[in-house]
């Protein structure tokens, strides 16, 4: 019997390109993204609750982490000229044509929510934007998931069922994480219940993901998630996340677990970023499920 043909590629080179992204820009654009729209969210729900105190947190929040995110996408553009030109058109079949629109929609709703709660100034107005911001925060947050998720990288293209759920998990934790580290936590029980919530969606997703590609694509394209360095971020980020559950009484603690959210949430972004960033790298992940998958 011949035995089975081990994998190798044309003198082990990559059979896609990797993408030109660089990690601190991106993966930081993901993170910070994700945390407004889910800050915006929380505002208005803190806002219409009666949560003032937590509603100007979330508010500012939401202004600097999306002036953050935008700034992370324009300096990997290269320059903001770039940018501009992708407002030209809108096509709604590109994540990244869309997600520019949401962008250019959305800063300026989260930033006069943000200014008229800190100035005072037209406080009618500011509602309103409040509200406008946390209808398209959800968008916000989870847009980038689908970003992603539409390239040729095996490890994030596999994913594209559970991704954008576990953006909107990690994007809520982070939120409500925010929430703990800067109020008290008698003003922040909206701010724990969707942090809760958040982590719940964003462990269970995160599971269902790995074990799927295990599944269904051969233990390979699992590997990016679980071996390495970035096996390790994603495991501590899963240790961190259990921190939602504390601190309801305790100030010291509530922000301590306000603190590990939102490391979390970030080391759930760059972890993932980096997974699919090595399966580009290593031929192996694009031909074998490939080839599994014809078999």
């Amino acid at each position: 019997m011949v035995p089975d043909a081990e994998f190798t590629s044309y003198y082990g080179r990559p059979v896609i390109k990797e993408p030109v992204w660089e990690a601190q820009d991106v993966a930081a654009y993901l993170f910070m993204g994700g945390l407004a729209g889910a800050s915006s969210v929380l505002a208005a729900s803190a806002q219409l609750s009666g949560y003032h105190r937590l509603a100007r947190v979330a508010k500012v929040g939401a202004l600097g982490a999306i002036s953050l995110s935008t700034a992370a996408l324009v300096h990997d553009l290269g320059r903001p000229g770039r940018f501009v030109n992708m407002l030209r058109v809108f096509k709604p079949s590109s994540p990244m044509s869309v997600g520019s629109w949401l962008l250019a929609g959305y800063g300026p709703v989260a930033g006069a929510a943000a200014v008229s709660e800190v100035t005072g100034i037209l406080p009618r107005a500011g509602t309103a934007a409040t509200l406008g911001a946390g209808l398209l925060g959800p968008a916000i947050a989870t847009y980038t998931a689908a970003l992603i998720c539409d390239t040729a990288v095996p490890a994030w293209h596999a994913a594209y069922r559970e991704m954008p759920y576990v953006f909107a998990g990690s994007a809520a934790s982070a939120a409500g994480g925010l929430g703990l580290l800067a109020t008290h936590p008698a003003d922040a029980e909206p701010a724990r219940n969707l942090a809760i919530l958040g982590a719940t969606v964003e462990l269970i997703a995160k599971r269902q993901l790995v074990d799927r590609l295990a599944r269904t694509e051969g233990q390979s394209l699992a590997e990016p998630y679980e071996t390495g360095t970035t096996g390790a971020i994603l495991r501590l980020a899963e240790f961190l996340t259990a921190g939602a559950v504390l601190g309801r009484h305790s100030r010291a603690v509530s922000a301590l677990a306000g603190a590990s959210l939102l490391a979390a949430s970030a080391m759930t972004r760059f972890g993932i970023f980096e997974a699919g960033m090595a399966s580009a790298r290593d031929p192996k992940y694009t031909i074998v499920p490939q080839r599994r998958r014809r078999g």
